[in-house]
């Protein structure tokens, strides 16, 4: 039976005691019609498996080949070889699934990561990928883990929905209209009663409105599903579809906001550090070999591993927006003009190189930036006494900038509908979330966390499209 193999992590982690096995997984290497590796994904470690010379008929060896799948039963015995305690001696071998080693397009050499997105359906079976896709799966588990302890409530809100949560108008649109005789009004404009949903209805780009009406009821909840922005961005931090976790607290305010966010991505940071050391020292050892192709100037001055316990172990740098500019417009950057973007004042929106400034030259550590101007921030975040600043947060990492983003909600009704009209938001349209300030509202606050990104900072991969498995992105939908 197929069920009764051993996965090669787990037999890797046993002592040579002349067991039997069964293995099954994909040929990497077969060296002299003798030596086969293999491996199963459980782990980048390949088995050696030893295929005795004279054992084997001659067209089975020839089967044998780069990426074919083999089912091996065998006894497990210390290696002789360097790098392994334990080999398995092949009594069965049986081929699973044939490939054809010319036309196989991932031959045993170094690729580079443009040429394996274009292979993205067989570029998991590399040890990057292999090791990239493991910690993503780590951290998705620790994600629930975390909130799952704090007695949070997982709520799946809609992925069609009909508001745009951040005002940028950059959404998907969803329907079943005919592009080729599109109803139309008397004024010219799409007739969307005739649509599925009666209505103009969007892919979503957040979660959080609907995840504030959780919080409304059972205190804490989060989301954590597919988001999408039809940004006509091809930067390698820009996705059009990618996860999102958003928590949702009723009676927190920014400052306790701040204490979970904080709390969490170091909570998340622990666990993979904790169970997935070996995949992490690939992915360190090969970031380090990449930075030694960099100038000295661009190479980072920790490595992995040191920069992911760096951040568990120290408080992040708390600071105002206002003392942030301040720091920027005096830095020797902005005054030897090497921002791309300079830095003209108060109320400027920052970029990602200004995030990275704070984070990477100033403070050395990730920043959490409170108190944006109301001007560049959300309708649903709150106003502060000041009345020019809203009680918004935003978390900034090495390396990417921008990992978190949230605020303390507009609990008052009244304050909440002023924002709206003055930002042309319809009431009608949102008379759902208003309720939830019409009957019991609460302070309350939330973020939302890109996956992505938390997953680059974690792995060390430059580019977002190599922490998602099908990256969609401007012109390209493949597999």
């Amino acid at each position: 039976m197929f069920n009764k193999r051993i996965k090669i992590k787990e037999l890797l982690q046993q002592e040579p005691a002349a067991q039997q096995v069964t293995v099954m997984g994909w040929v990497r290497t077969f060296r002299n019609n003798q030596f086969i590796a293999l491996n199963d994904g459980s782990t980048n470690t390949n088995l050696q498996v030893v295929a005795t010379l004279g054992m084997f008929e001659e067209s089975l060896l020839k089967r044998i080949t780069t990426s074919a799948s083999l089912k091996i039963t065998g006894t497990v015995v210390p290696s002789v070889g360097k790098g392994q305690k334990l080999e398995v001696k092949a009594e069965t071998i049986e081929i699973l699934g044939d490939s054809d080693a010319e036309a196989y397009p991932l031959q045993p050499k170094k690729h580079s990561l443009e040429f394996l997105r274009e292979k993205a359906h067989l570029r998991f079976r590399t040890n990057t990928f292999g090791s990239v896709f493991r910690v993503r799966h780590a951290l998705a588990f620790a994600v629930h883990k975390f909130f799952n302890e704090k007695g949070f409530v997982y709520l799946h809100t809609p992925i069609i929905t009909a508001s745009d949560a951040e005002g940028a108008g950059e959404m998907f649109r969803v329907t079943t209209l005919p592009f080729e005789d599109t109803p139309r009004n008397d004024d010219g404009s799409i007739n969307f009663k005739e649509d599925f949903f009666g209505k103009s209805t969007n892919l979503t780009v957040s979660g959080q409105l609907e995840g504030e009406l959780g919080a409304t009821a059972f205190g804490e909840i989060y989301t954590f599903g597919p988001t999408f922005r039809a940004e006509n961005s091809n930067t390698a931090r820009h996705l059009a579809e990618f996860w999102m976790i958003e928590p949702e607290m009723a009676f927190y305010d920014l400052e306790d906001n701040a204490n979970l966010a904080e709390a969490f991505i170091k909570y998340i940071i622990r666990y993979v550090l904790e169970n997935n050391r070996e995949d992490l020292d690939f992915l360190a050892q090969r970031l380090a070999d990449e930075e030694k192709q960099l100038p000295q100037d661009k190479r980072s001055e920790m490595g992995l591993i040191e920069k992911l316990e760096f951040v568990l172990n120290n408080d992040f740098q708390r600071l105002s927006y206002t003392e942030a500019i301040d720091i920027l417009r005096e830095s020797n950057y902005n005054k030897k003009k090497k921002f791309q973007y300079p830095v003209t004042g108060w109320g400027m929106d920052l970029q990602s190189e200004h995030e990275r400034y704070l984070v990477e030259k100033h403070f050395k550590k990730p920043v959490i930036l409170m108190n944006y101007p109301a001007s560049i921030k959300a309708f649903y975040m709150r106003i502060n006494e000041d009345g020019k600043t809203v009680a918004a947060m935003d978390i900034l990492a090495p390396g990417i900038g921008e990992i978190v983003g949230g605020s303390q909600r507009e609990e008052r009704l009244d304050v909440l509908l002023e924002k709206m009209e003055k930002m042309g938001i319809p009431e009608e349209e949102l008379w759902w979330y208003l309720d939830t300030r019409r009957f019991g509202t609460v302070p309350h606050a939330g973020f939302g966390l890109g996956f992505e990104r938390m997953i680059q900072f974690v792995t060390g991969m430059s580019n977002i499209r190599d922490v998602i498995a099908f990256p969609r992105t401007p012109k390209s939908a493949e597999f």
